[in-house]
């Protein structure tokens, strides 16, 4: 089996060598071929240089690519066209991986059953949660993504902070959309780029595996552990998972996005606001406060579909 590491970064140098260092440190069978591919995504930093070292410490190991066209799935679509592998592992450029990950997240993809593969992301560190903060929230602050100690076929897509598909895969459905996912771009709302390719896939008939023994560690930045930081996340969910949906058909001639629009606002968003208001424990206030943002993003997404 032949695998590239597909790792795209913008302007971390100086967290970039602990993923390198640990990918590095990975254990797989001899005669494994596989390579670590770094995309720089437009940074401004010392990317360059830093690839570049490690590709001197280690020939063969490590290849720079550089992207100019800003936006993290134009970085993603590039690894998949620059790979050699053809099984792809996809991780973050501020993680760190157990030196068995890579060897754990692939092999499964070796014989043609599963078209991709989901492997355990755990915080890096343990950490104070607020009052108002709960576990529902912690995939969004660190991609925390455990469905325990068995593997399993997956019925969520996985994160790509810890996934491997097989490049036959991309092929067949397409790669990464480039209208979701981080950018510069304040139109293009930041979640869903990882998990909408998985929802395409498993929507195809495709299978997907958990794979609960490759771990990859995820620090948990505090600085976002702020509520504004939540809700503006979940509003961007909402807008991505708005636009997610392909254009429907009509009812009665009239546009169901025009449709969606009135549902957001006749609907959801009273709905999820009276949710909010009358409970009383702080984590689910939170939470349900978090659902009006999301509610409120649908129906931003959806006229701007609609009228914009």
């Amino acid at each position: 089996m032949n695998i590239t590491v597909i790792l795209c970064t913008y302007s971390r140098c100086g967290e970039l060598p602990n993923v390198l260092n640990s990918l590095a440190a990975s254990t797989l069978p001899e005669g494994t071929m596989w390579e670590v591919l770094v995309v720089d995504n437009n940074s401004i930093d010392q990317t360059r240089e830093v690839v570049n070292d490690f590709s001197i410490r280690f020939p063969g190991r490590f290849r720079y690519v550089f992207e100019p066209q800003s936006g993290k799935s134009f970085a993603l679509n590039t690894g998949i066209r620059e790979s050699r592998g053809d099984v792809l592992a996809f991780v973050d450029d501020d993680v760190t991986v157990e030196p068995t990950w890579l060897q754990n997240l692939t092999a499964p993809l070796q014989d043609g059953s599963w078209a991709a593969t989901g492997g355990r992301t755990l915080p890096s560190h343990s950490f104070s949660y607020p009052r108002w903060f709960g576990p529902e929230l912690l995939g969004i602050l660190c991609a925390h993504f455990d469905l325990g100690d068995t593997p399993c076929e997956l019925t969520q897509a996985p994160y790509g902070a810890n996934m491997a598909v097989r490049k036959a895969i991309f092929k067949k459905y397409g790669g990464f959309r480039t209208d979701l996912g981080p950018s510069p771009n304040s139109d293009v709302p930041r979640p869903n780029e990882d998990t909408e390719f998985g929802r395409r896939v498993m929507d195809a008939g495709e299978r997907l595996r958990y794979e609960p023994s490759a771990v990859v560690h995820h620090p948990v930045v505090e600085d976002r552990l702020k509520k504004e930081y939540f809700l503006g996340w979940w509003f961007d969910y909402g807008r991505a998972s708005m636009r997610e949906v392909q254009a429907p058909r009509s009812v009665l001639g009239i546009p169901r996005r025009y449709l969606s629009v009135l549902k957001c606002g006749i609907i959801w968003i009273p709905l999820s606001t009276l949710r909010w208001v009358f409970i009383v424990d702080p984590r689910s206030r939170f939470f349900r406060k978090c659902f009006v943002w999301m509610a409120l993003g649908q129906a931003v997404e959806a006229y701007r579909c609609s009228f914009g």
